[in-house]
């Protein structure tokens, strides 16, 4: 009930009963002392009666509570490095104190470097090479692709050797000539060639070297006299190099020739 209501009806009581007094004459009237106290009991009961007051809800202002967060580091996805060359290929050197890798009738022929890759074995463009026979010593001894040249497989040899090695004689005997040529009509080129004791008359030329030392007349002993600094890096690729290990090696090359037999001229001429 409100508070106006229940003042109303507190003074309409004190009214009523005031004019209930005037009524009755002096002996009805109800002292004056009486008139509040009925009407404060009539209030006290009046307040008594009136419900409690609602509960006013306070909305108190929302509080933010921080949160703890764990910060998640950020890694970089990883690089994807270029893969590391691969190693060269080993090349096979067998090491040999000059051994002898062939051998044409009573003529033996030495390695002329200690240090050898492979002995290619190929068809030479003079009739009168003579065919060589592989001994148990060649170093990696092998046979190169035809060059239609209607001599023999193994009338030639192409010795793959370490082009900082000095070129010692395949043979022993004397040096009948020996200085510079021009190879193929374009590139200059170093030889020798030496009469073997083992078999007078007949030649052993010694091609791609480089810095000859020995000259016409000179005696010189299989394994032992060196012929040149080193062997010649021609500045083209030859048939051997596809049997060498990248990057190829020089090679010298050796044939055993009787000059007794007519060698036919080459299809074009020659130098």
């Amino acid at each position: 009930m409100a508070a106006g209501t229940t003042r109303g009806l507190v003074l309409a009581l004190v009214l009523g009963m005031t004019a209930a007094c005037g009524s009755t004459g002096d002996q009805g009237t109800l002292s004056r002392s009486a008139v509040p106290a009925a009407a404060e009991s009539v209030v006290v009961a009046a307040a008594a009666a009136e419900p409690p007051p609602e509960p006013v809800a306070v909305t108190e202002p929302a509080t933010t509570v921080p949160t703890a967060t764990t910060e998640v580091p950020v890694v970089a996805p990883p690089t994807s490095a270029a893969p590391p060359p691969p190693p060269p290929p080993v090349r096979p050197v067998h090491e040999q104190a000059w051994t002898p890798f062939a051998a044409v009738e009573s003529v033996v022929l030495h390695h002329p470097s200690t240090r050898v890759e492979a002995v290619g074995f190929h068809e030479s463009n003079h009739d009168g090479a003579r065919e060589m026979q592989p001994l148990p010593t060649a170093a990696n001894p092998l046979v190169l692709e035809s060059r239609e040249r209607g001599t023999g497989a193994r009338t030639a040899a192409d010795i793959v050797s370490d082009p900082d090695i000095e070129v010692r004689a395949p043979v022993t005997g004397q040096v009948r000539r020996a200085g510079t040529y021009v190879l193929y009509c374009d590139y200059s080129d170093d030889y020798a060639v030496i009469e073997p004791d083992a078999r007078p008359g007949w030649e052993v030329k010694i091609l791609h070297i480089d810095g000859v030392r020995v000259r016409a007349g000179d005696r010189v002993v299989a394994g032992e006299t060196v012929l040149a600094d080193r062997p010649t890096r021609l500045p083209f690729e030859s048939q051997v190099d596809e049997r060498s290990t990248p990057p190829a090696w020089p090679h010298v090359h050796i044939e055993v020739v009787d000059p007794s037999i007519p060698d036919r001229p080459s299809p074009g001429g020659g130098c």
